[in-house]
């Protein structure tokens, strides 16, 4: 199989996907740059992936004479400009905004080298839109990755108006080589993953605020009715439940009513009760990210 010219990778936002997404290429033996403004994501980034390699060694699922090889793959930037030279594949996981990702793109193609590939870590958002400020649209590809990304095994690939067969095949390339398996799709709002898990979070929501049932027994109803091996409430809490804000609101104004998010959401973001990452959600973390017994948010 051949992949890119080059096996260098540059991810551009060093939050919790950013930090996966780094860590799974700089595992396959990718040389990866992790770029963020700011340097205290970087710096925690790193700390993360310290971590990762600290604890797959020590559960035996990564050799200890690999553990220095991985970390010497990563380096961090606090910007683009020179530092794209070379780069085979750049991808973006900034927050859910349409300007933000437009203009690191716009930025990141003045360096980035003729053949790189685009890749944009959007859960839902347009990727024509996206790759409408580019010079060179046909080379941007939706490559939706999964949280934790060292786990999750799936990559969905979306392909925007303008996406080039070339682009699809070297993404598919990609996700080979780190392990996973991809699922293709034309663009559409939510594409598959996120307008399913968007609907069902958002009604298990309703729910709770409706006092139908606990958060607790709506989770128990998913995963031992249905075998998922999360509950709805649990995966908003992972995800982060202002992304999921975002998600809903834009599946809204596209689908209308069936999307409208609970106000609950609304409520618990406006508290800055994201999830884990802020240790409350509809449930409570403890300083590991361990969920505390009995925490689950009541009815409202």
């Amino acid at each position: 199989m051949t992949t890119a010219k080059s096996d260098k990778v540059a991810v551009v936002g060093a939050g919790l996907m950013g930090t996966g997404i780094a860590y799974t290429f700089a595992s396959a033996d990718c040389s990866v740059l992790l770029i963020d403004r700011d340097q205290s994501a970087t710096d925690r980034a790193q700390v993360a992936i310290g971590k990762l390699i600290s604890e797959a060694v020590a559960r035996g699922k990564l050799p200890a004479d690999r553990a220095d090889a991985i970390s010497a793959n990563l380096r961090t930037a606090d910007g683009v400009s020179e530092n794209l030279e070379g780069t085979s594949l750049f991808i973006e996981t900034a927050t859910e905004d349409i300007g933000t990702k437009q203009t690191i793109f716009r930025e990141a193609e003045r360096w980035l080298p003729p053949d790189a590939l685009y890749a944009t870590n959007t859960s839902a958002l347009s990727i024509t839109e996206i790759a409408s400020v580019l010079k060179a649209p046909e080379r941007l590809i939706g490559m939706h990755f999964f949280n934790p990304v060292q786990k999750m095994k799936l990559v969905e690939l979306v392909k925007g108006l303008m996406t080039s067969e070339a682009a699809v095949m070297r993404a598919c390339e990609w996700v080979a080589r780190i392990g996973k398996t991809h699922i293709l799709v034309n663009e559409a709002p939510g594409f598959t993953t996120s307008r399913m898990s968007a609907l069902m979070g958002n009604e298990a929501m309703w729910m709770l605020a409706e006092g139908v049932a606990s958060a607790e027994d709506i989770d128990t109803s998913l995963r031992l009715a249905f075998n998922h091996p999360m509950g709805p409430l649990e995966l908003g809490d992972l995800t982060g439940w202002d992304t999921r804000l975002s998600v809903l609101e834009y599946l809204y104004r596209v689908f209308g009513e069936r999307f409208r998010p609970c106000p609950l959401i609304a409520k618990m973001v406006k508290a800055k009760r994201y999830g884990r990452k802020t240790g409350r959600g509809v449930y409570e973390y403890d300083s590991a990210g361990q969920r505390i017994p009995g925490s689950g948010l009541k009815s409202q």
